[in-house]
């Protein structure tokens, strides 16, 4: 059973299939209230289209999974209102024109907006201020960010911001409203072998405080359930020993299909090389394909 805030995920036979082809598919998952979830692949082999898909924010083409319990596609707004997306380029860029403190006061005053009850909205405004400073207050403390160590503490402008402080923020305005979920992309980009181990070391505290966590990779921690996208895709529970996972069928080019997406927008991927058909039957331009299929949605 659930935990009062992680979310247990499943999947069986998860596949989306983009203009080009199969994006990711048979992809398998059991993890529990509470994981943390690697999503491991080189670029442009379909993981931040597993993550949205995972969010409820692309559907997917075959098979299932479940989000505490909703089922996709079929649940997608419910899975939606229960996970919420840190760093994900194109979807949730933090915005360089801003301080770190409008950020932050930004993120809570839309996730109140759209995503909290519309009786918090009726509360008087000395409140309803206390309440977002309180809620500001704790997300900082879960991710480690203290914005008095800053260059011009909250006045700091998020373009001066490092690389894992700017992880840091996303991930606390992520966590304003309470998700049962937390998706985060790109999690050890442009990050040092120390700062890596920082980052992995903050979303492990935020799983085990209770949210389970969906982070996408290029080299996930030995302790957490592992997806793996490209040709060697398959799922590994922490510790265990590694198999090859079976060889799809290649299967006859159909009629383009458009992918759906709701409520997101995603940038293709940077790599512009001609598709080419993966040992599992992804095609390698499919993810560009579907995410720039996703943001025309």
């Amino acid at each position: 059973m659930d935990s009062p805030h992680g979310a247990a995920v499943t999947a069986g036979n998860f596949g989306l299939k983009g203009p080009r082809g199969w994006v990711f598919r048979g992809v398998s998952l059991d993890a529990p209230a509470g994981s943390l979830i690697a999503v491991e692949g080189p670029s442009g082999s379909g993981r931040t289209c597993l993550l949205l898909a995972l969010t409820g924010r692309m559907k997917p083409t075959e098979g299932t999974a479940e989000v505490a319990r909703h089922q996709l596609p079929k649940k997608m707004a419910a899975v939606r209102r229960i996970t919420a997306l840190g760093p994900v380029p194109g979807v949730t860029d933090l915005d360089p024109a801003l301080t770190v403190a409008e950020q932050l006061r930004e993120g809570a005053l839309l996730q109140r907006r759209y995503d909290g009850p519309v009786r918090a909205l009726l509360r008087p405004r000395a409140q309803r201020t206390s309440g977002t400073e309180a809620r500001i207050e704790a997300a900082l403390a879960a991710v480690g960010l203290r914005l008095d160590t800053l260059p011009k503490g909250p006045r700091t402008s998020v373009r001066d911001l490092e690389r894992l402080e700017a992880l840091r923020l996303s991930v606390a305005i992520a966590l304003l409203g309470g998700p049962r979920l937390l998706a985060v992309d790109d999690t050890d980009l442009k990050l040092s072998a120390a700062e890596r181990a920082e980052a992995w070391t903050l979303l492990r505290h935020i799983a085990d405080s209770g949210t389970t966590v969906l982070a996408v990779c290029s080299e996930a921690p030995a302790d957490a359930v592992v997806l793996r996208t490209g040709p060697a895709a398959r799922t590994q529970a922490p510790g265990a020993e590694a198999e090859p996972a079976p060889v799809a069928e290649p299967e006859p080019e159909p009629e383009a299909r458009n992918t759906e997406a709701k409520n997101t927008e995603a940038e293709a991927d940077t790599d512009t090389d001609s598709g080419t058909e993966a040992e599992d039957g992804t095609d390698t331009k499919g993810a560009a394909d579907a995410l720039a299929e996703a943001r025309r949605a």
